[in-house]
């Protein structure tokens, strides 16, 4: 990338380049410390937070998308050949200019997708929260490039999906409001329509098909993320309800038109992890809002999102994708987990040849661009980073608390016990300037610590900012004096609802700046909003006085 275009982002009062040597990210989880078994895979199949996985099989290969809200690059998808080994082969939405971001909290954006193909094209149908409503994008080869929107103004609510009919034609379908006055809060309804492919537009008449939720005497909430698939001359319709929170469920009902009426199971729901035992070890929970795919072999899978609190529903790491193995009862209802049962963390695989995916690298030299897994916060108005002789640039003027673009590169806490580091070469010029390794979970809820100026002094800082009344560089926790012009180490430990701070002059000799700090505050029990927390490299100018 150009100086030039690099320094575009952060307009006329960007001053102070920050220089990241690279970046370490390592971590574990409590809940495995026993040896997998041999022919078993591991719950979650994709950790940290990849919410909301939409899932289609095009012949022998598997393709999955999730949600990401106001991050960017946005809609990661991945390519799998055993539905348990995924590799991200791109982002649906890597052009600034496809979706515009510009002032949205972290949590609006881009909602569910679903993915799906037909005769050669791929297509995720999507919406944009606050930024446009539904879209549909396109592609004959889904590691991308995908195609610029195309908007969806008739059809209201989130959560859209294609059904590709035997006969040629073509469904959407989507969450919305019901017909009327919605009866209780949380009152939703799914509709279906005949969508024109050729003509990337919706036809004819709209009809819900379920309204409130499986039994509406009961004031079912959030009836949502509607898919139909066709087995034995029926056509089911998977559904999740109950919000995402810890009353999150699976729901499924069925009708031998595709236009219904549709029946629901009297054993409903057939995922969900509400009413087990809250003293449980390694719960998971808030189950539910999943896929159901079917294998060229015959076998039925499931693939939907779950969360691993560490204390009650606390936890960093979002909504993760998990997949299980779906049965048949004797009279054609599909079942993801029976009802008390707690998802199991080592599952038998799927019967498919084995198909590693590509890792990606715990460490970070900047010797290449950035990986699709590195993200940043709302649309860059240019190039975001720059690479310089083996190092990530960055400089911006956008604060990190703030409603812009901040000079962000960031990945997934992707464990309950994780552990980020650079190293960094930064001289603060005046007060306000800073850069370093954040923790965040969203720009109201964030540690920082950098390096920066304060008075006459360079000084490595933790500032934590735990709410949007805090200052947007957050309030100081603690720091110390360090000499200007040396290259410096930071790392950030985090163990489940606690994390540690730490700098290191020179490399190994670590000196612990803050520890036990409160990481309840990276929670989405606290912060609120449907994101994880990451880990990111930042820096930050402040504009300089006129005359300066």
């Amino acid at each position: 990338m150009a100086l030039v275009a690099a320094l575009a982002l952060a307009g006329p009062a960007a001053a102070a380049e920050a220089r990241f040597d690279w970046f370490d990210y390592r971590g574990s989880d409590p809940a495995d410390a026993a040896p997998l078994k041999p022919g078993a895979y591991r719950n979650p199949i994709l950790r940290g937070f990849y919410p909301d996985p939409s899932l289609t099989r095009v012949g022998d290969d598997f393709y999955l998308v999730t949600s990401t809200f106001a991050y960017f690059p946005g809609l990661p998808v991945f390519k799998s050949r055993d539905l348990v080994s995924w590799t991200q082969i791109g982002n649906a939405i890597d052009r600034p200019d496809q979706l515009d971001f510009t002032g949205l909290g972290l949590s609006r954006g881009v909602f569910a997708p679903t993915i799906s193909h037909r005769d050669g094209t791929f297509y995720i149908l999507n919406t944009c929260v606050d930024c446009g409503g539904n879209f549909l994008i396109t592609t004959k080869d889904p590691a991308g490039p995908w195609s610029d929107p195309i908007w969806i103004r008739d059809i209201d609510g989130i959560d859209p999906s294609f059904f590709f009919d035997d006969d040629g034609r073509t469904w959407i379908l989507n969450n919305g409001p019901p017909e009327g006055e919605p009866l209780y809060p949380g009152h939703r309804a799914i509709w279906l329509q005949e969508f024109d492919l050729a003509a990337r537009k919706p036809i004819g008449p709209r009809k819900v098909l379920v309204n409130g939720g499986v039994d509406i005497s009961t004031k079912p909430v959030w009836i949502e993320g509607p898919h139909i698939f066709k087995r034995g001359g029926w056509y089911y319709l998977s559904c999740a309800e109950g919000g995402t929170a810890e009353g999150h469920s699976q729901v499924i009902l069925r009708s031998r038109t595709v236009t219904g009426p549709y029946e629901a199971w009297s054993g409903n729901p057939i995922l969900t992890q509400r009413g087990l035992p809250a003293d449980r070890l390694h719960p998971i929970t808030s189950a539910g809002h999943a896929q159901l795919v079917q294998t060229a072999r015959g076998e039925w899978w499931a693939s939907f999102l779950a969360t691993q609190p560490y204390a009650g529903d606390f936890y960093n790491t979002g909504r993760e994708t998990f997949l299980l193995p779906v049965t048949w009862t004797a009279d054609g209802w599909p079942v993801i987990l029976p009802p008390g049962q707690a998802i199991p963390r080592e599952v038998p695989k799927p019967d498919l040849p084995a198909a590693p995916a590509k890792a990606r690298p715990v460490r970070e030299d900047f010797g290449k661009p950035l990986g699709p897994e590195w993200m940043t916060i709302r649309n860059p108005r240019g190039p975001w980073y720059r690479l310089d002789a083996g190092a990530l640039v960055l400089d911006g003027a956008e604060p990190l608390g703030g409603t812009g673009h901040p000079a962000y590169a960031g990945r997934r806490q992707q464990h309950v016990d994780a552990e980020a580091s650079t190293r960094l070469r930064f001289t603060p010029e005046r007060d306000g300037d800073r850069a370093g390794l954040v923790a965040l979970q969203s720009p109201d809820f964030f540690y920082a610590l950098t390096v920066t100026r304060k008075g006459a002094a360079t000084v490595v800082a933790l500032e934590r900012r735990a709410g949007p009344k805090d200052p947007v560089s957050g309030a100081l926790v603690a720091s110390a004096a360090i000499p200007d012009g040396k290259p410096i180490d930071l790392r950030i430990t985090a163990r489940g609802a606690k994390y540690d701070f730490a700098y290191a002059l020179a490399p190994g000799r670590w000196t612990t700046l803050a520890v036990d700090q409160d990481g309840t505050i990276l929670s989405t029990k606290t912060a609120g909003g449907f994101v994880g927390a990451t880990f990111g490299l930042y820096a930050y100018s402040p504009a300089a006085p006129d005359g300066d």
